[in-house]
């Protein structure tokens, strides 16, 4: 490869949000990886309006029910706010196993570490094996199996303690 197809390459690869590609050939070997780090840290922001859209159904009702959803939102903020959340790093379908009849990578409940295989998110046929970055123990799967996920948009939460 040619300096000019190399950088192509990453171009291509910016644009179309993959975190990490490996291409090997008999020629040569070349891994080009994102820096996720800067977005988990950007995106930290992003998380307040999750919760404000989730009670957005409870509005028509009374003013009684109302007073209660309240409090619920407040103590789901101070829940949430010890936890990491996990990422998409991708726009494409959130899948918890490598295949239907395989177990799942991670459930509520198991200990991760950073580095190890979360999930899978599927691009354009191509499967990408989503890597945790922080360790710790999972305590939520915010998405469904099989489910369309979003650039940014939060699949796990993690408890780093």
């Amino acid at each position: 490869m040619n300096p000019k197809e190399i950088k192509n390459m990453i171009d291509f690869i910016a644009k179309s949000g993959l975190a990490e590609v490996n291409i090997e050939t008999e020629e040569f070997k070349i891994k080009v990886k994102r820096d996720t780090e800067a977005q988990v840290i950007a995106s930290a922001p992003a998380a307040a309006p999750a919760p404000v859209a989730a009670p957005a159904p409870t509005a028509p009702a009374s003013a009684a029910t109302e007073a209660a959803p309240a409090p619920e939102k407040a103590a789901a903020k101070d829940d949430s706010s010890k936890y990491v959340e996990i990422k998409s790093p991708m726009i494409g379908t959130f899948y918890r196993s490598p295949k239907p009849e395989d177990p799942a990578f991670v459930n509520v409940g198991d200990t991760i570490s950073a580095g190890d295989k979360v999930c899978i998110v599927e691009a354009m046929k191509l499967f990408n094996e989503i890597e945790s970055e922080v360790s710790g123990t999972i305590v939520k799967v915010l998405v469904d199996n099989s489910s369309p996920v979003e650039y940014d948009q939060p699949l796990f939460l993690v408890d780093p303690a």
